[in-house]
């Protein structure tokens, strides 16, 4: 079976390598993919891009690809769903309708406001002296969010009034986001823990990935500029199973139901971020349409059933004739990435020690490296995610940082607390 992986950041390396385990995978086809995606077992990268929707449709046709994965969200968002089953193409994921809950999150406000599905309250503001009046009237902290995508830093927790107000300027009049920030959402702040909770999805029956939880924030401590994921480990012990069901209940089910009650079934990976609060109360943070980065790095390493039968099994609506086993033991993942990130992305300098640390027992998983000869390079912001297993989080977290510790560049940054909320709870 030829697979179509479409994407070239860490969470598709870590998709790639677990689509290439299964029996079932005979050739893996990366778009565009990278330079240490196409060294994995029976990956190769083909230099398409992840939004040349009609190069990619020709190439699974010409190749005989027997369904497509979308990793990333911009072409999900996009459309390529739909114009892959326009040309009569399978492939894994969320139509453009449905979509909407990670392009737009004042859509996705709206959405849950209207399916009673709990979350902060919040308002949608255009106009940025109406925004600013709104922030005036309500007490800090407040979350200001650029509506569209940002690759996950168009987030700004305002301890302050005027850092929301900043926030909403930069935004609003000096399209810090471009298009993305044209509309901006204003929250209320929820207090409590942060979690990853993910689902596939077949249009009507679901099954729960296991819980995980990011860490946003640059630095230490949960603290300094968001970012898209610092580093991420499996499983998150504050999901215990009755805030999983209360998910489950609450969150999960209406969002299904409500995509199919309106023609537009969600099919794919439905990404709830949670905030739960002292009395185990859970509201959603955020909807993604994919798996999470770097979620999925943690994810696939504790991933026991075949992954190519559970994505034929979504996009089949066969979902409720399966099950997902995972490994017993705990799985964590440590962001490296380069000294300046979020606010800038130095590249081109050279990578010491992966080997070193693949040798240890960890998997490093690669989001913006090159090779260029003999040399691996730096070539975006977050650019590996070192994981490792281990019989709890705390011992996975030794060996990732064991691992961490043999790779360096001139100007690599990284948390060494990643996990630190699950090792308090052993």
């Amino acid at each position: 079976m030829h697979i179509l992986l479409i994407g070239g950041g860490g969470r598709e390396h870590a998709m790639a390598w677990k689509l290439a385990q299964s029996e079932q995978s005979t050739a893996i086809s990366v778009a565009p993919g990278s330079d240490a995606i196409g060294l994995e077992n029976k990956v190769k990268c083909v230099d398409i891009a992840a939004n040349d929707f009609a190069a990619l449709a020709a190439y699974a046709k010409k190749e005989s690809v027997s369904f497509t994965v979308v990793g990333p969200e911009v072409p999900l968002v996009d459309g390529i769903v739909d114009y892959f089953q326009s040309e009569g193409l399978r492939i894994l994921g969320p139509s453009a309708a449905a979509a909407q809950l990670e392009g737009s999150k004042a859509f996705a406000k709206d959405f849950m406001q209207k399916h009673n599905i709990p979350t902060a309250h919040y308002a949608t503001f255009t106009d940025t002296e109406k925004a600013i009046a709104y922030i005036e009237q309500h007490e800090a902290p407040l979350v200001i969010k650029a509506d569209g995508l940002a690759a996950g830093k168009g987030v700004v927790v305002a301890d302050t009034q005027e850092i929301a107000v900043d926030a909403v300027k930069s935004m609003l009049s000096e399209q810090a986001f471009g298009d993305a920030g044209s509309n901006v959402v204003i929250e209320e702040f929820l207090p409590g823990e942060e979690a990853s909770f993910i689902v596939l999805v077949d249009g009507e029956h679901s099954l729960p990935f296991a819980s995980s939880q990011d860490h946003k924030a640059r630095n230490e401590g949960d603290s300094g500029p968001n970012t898209g994921g610092m580093g991420a480990y499996s499983p998150a012990p504050v999901i215990n199973d009755s805030i999983h069901q209360q998910v489950m209940d609450n969150i999960v089910q209406p969002t299904i139901d409500a995509f199919k009650n309106n023609g537009t079934p969600f099919i794919g990976f439905l990404y709830v971020g949670l905030m739960i609060d002292a009395n185990d109360v859970a509201k959603v943070v955020e909807y993604n349409v994919r798996l999470g980065d770097p979620e999925t790095q943690p994810l696939m390493m504790r991933l026991d059933s075949d992954f190519v039968t559970l994505c034929l099994a979504t996009i089949d609506g066969e979902l409720d004739q399966h099950e997902i086993n995972w490994s017993k033991q705990s799985a964590l993942g440590v962001v490296l990435a380069a000294g300046e990130y979020p606010a800038g992305s130095s590249k081109g300098e050279t990578i010491l020690g992966i080997s070193d640390a693949n040798a240890l027992g960890c998997k490093v998983f690669h989001a913006g490296s090159r090779i260029e000869g003999s040399r691996i390079t730096t070539n975006g912001g977050r650019v590996l995610c070192v994981t490792a297993l281990g019989n709890n989080i705390k011992e996975a977290k030794e060996l990732a940082d064991k691992g961490c510790d043999k790779i360096t560049w001139p100007a690599m940054h990284r948390r060494r607390d990643i996990g630190y909320r699950a090792i308090a709870r052993l």
